[in-house]
């Protein structure tokens, strides 16, 4: 029997690629974001590269109601695996940044992300299969200077799946959280200017590999996947430095001149 995933963010950048991995493992897909010409022209080019039974559902998961609403289309389907990859950041002084965009992040990265994980997961374990990636960060692992709701929703992503992946263990489901560094992927080029630090960068991994290796933890039912050598070792060595250093560091590179706003 065909198995089915919804993953969400699905236009570009890491959703794509994993929208990818799943069309050549013959799953019918559900894709989900709120940019429909994007989402059609993703749901084509699986459609046409492997035969896929794809389906598109158009929705702003950054609005109050949003995961209910999802679940409504969803409720008569078997869902097979979920992957919660929508998401994006705010950047700048959080006494200055705007309030608006930071509830909107808040809802898509905490509430829209663990009222979806809730309700699919309640159906997985009645069925005793199913998995569930949700997208963190190597944000999620210390807090972040002017980028400070964004790093804290990271963290909440990340401890939240370790825990009800502990909770489920040995129920036939599995949760997993992927924590990429910086990706290239779309939100890059909206991200800074040519001059940017991250730009600069040409360590950045790319999505393709970013989202195979999150795929790959996910179907060995790992709890937590951190994609690339280099952000393992730099997770690594802030473990055994003051916090005080690593928040200073961070504070240096996040004050560099970039937009104030960026979508994975």
């Amino acid at each position: 029997m065909t198995k089915t995933a919804v993953i969400t963010g699905a236009a570009d950048g890491i959703g794509y690629e994993l929208a990818l991995l799943l069309a050549a493992d013959a799953y019918r897909l559900l894709l989900v974001d709120k940019d429909s010409e994007k989402l059609l022209h993703v749901q084509h080019t699986l459609e046409y590269r492997f035969g896929s039974i794809v389906e598109s559902y158009v929705i702003d998961l950054a609005v109050d109601g949003a995961a209910e609403q999802l679940f409504e289309h969803l409720k008569d389907m078997k869902v097979d695996v979920l992957i919660n990859n929508a998401g994006f950041g705010v950047k700048g002084a959080f006494a200055e940044t705007d309030w608006k965009q930071e509830l909107a992040l808040m809802q898509l990265h905490i509430i829209t992300l663990t009222r979806l994980t809730k309700l699919l997961l309640q159906k997985m374990l009645q069925v005793h299969e199913g998995k569930i990636l949700n997208v963190a960060s190597t944000a999620a692992f210390q807090p972040g200077p002017y980028m400070a709701v964004y790093y804290a929703s990271k963290s909440f992503i990340l401890s939240f799946t370790r825990a009800v992946a502990q909770e489920v263990k040995g129920s036939g489901v599995t949760l997993t959280a992927l924590c990429p560094g910086p990706t290239k992927t779309n939100f890059q080029k909206i991200l800074g200017s040519d001059d940017s630090w991250l730009n600069r960068n040409k360590w950045l991994a790319d999505a393709d590999m970013v989202a195979r290796y999150g795929y790959n933890a996910m179907l060995k039912g790992k709890a937590v996947a951190i994609p690339g050598y280099i952000s393992r070792l730099i997770i690594l060595i802030e473990h055994f430095l003051p916090i005080s250093v690593v928040v200073a560091l961070l504070q240096y590179f996040q004050k560099k001149n970039e937009p104030d706003r960026f979508e994975h």
